[in-house]
C-alpha cells in the first residue's frame, strides 16, 4: 500500500508544481491563524459554512501541514487528497455563487488560483514528489 503511496518518476520539474501548490497553500494555512477574521473562522462565518471557529483551525492546520509535506516531497500523493478536497470545497461555497451573481466571466476571474491549486493538487496526486523528494528517497529505499 505504500509503495503506491510514495510512488513517483524521477521528473526533475514536478518540484515546480510543488513548490507553488505547497507555498501557496503553507501560506494560506498561516493567515488563516493570523488574520482569523478575514481568512479563517471569519471568513467562513460569513459564506455560511457551520462551525467557523473549528473549521477555520481545522483548514487551516491542515494546509500548513499538507503544505509542508507538499514542499517536501514526503508522501505528496496522501498530502494531495485534503488539500483537493479544500479547494473543491472552496469553489462550490464561493465560486458558484459568484457565477449565479455576476456571470460566468466573473466567476473565471475570481477563481483563477482556486483551479491553479486544484488542479495542481491533483497532478500531484497522479504524478507523486518527483525527483528531489522524499517519496523518491523512501521509494528507493523501500527497493
Amino acid at each position: 500500500m505504500f509503495r503506491k503511496i510514495l510512488k513517483t518518476d524521477h521528473s526533475r520539474t514536478t518540484i515546480l508544481i510543488r513548490l507553488m501548490v505547497g507555498a501557496v497553500f503553507l501560506s494560506e494555512g498561516v493567515q488563516k491563524f493570523l488574520f482569523p477574521d478575514i481568512r479563517g473562522a471569519g471568513r467562513f462565518e460569513k459564506i455560511g459554512l457551520p462551525e467557523p471557529e473549528f473549521l477555520g483551525i481545522f483548514v487551516g492546520g491542515f494546509e500548513i501541514i499538507c503544505g509542508v509535506m507538499v514542499l517536501l516531497g514526503i508522501y505528496t500523493r496522501l498530502a494531495a487528497l485534503p488539500l483537493i478536497i479544500i479547494m473543491l470545497v472552496a469553489i462550490g461555497s464561493t465560486k458558484m455563487e459568484v457565477l449565479a451573481q455576476e456571470g460566468f466571466w466573473e466567476m473565471l476571474h475570481g477563481s483563477r488560483t482556486d483551479w491553479s491549486m486544484l488542479l495542481g493538487s491533483i497532478f500531484l496526486l497522479i504524478k507523486g514528489g518527483g525527483a528531489w523528494s522524499a517519496d523518491l528517497i523512501l521509494q528507493n529505499r523501500k527497493r
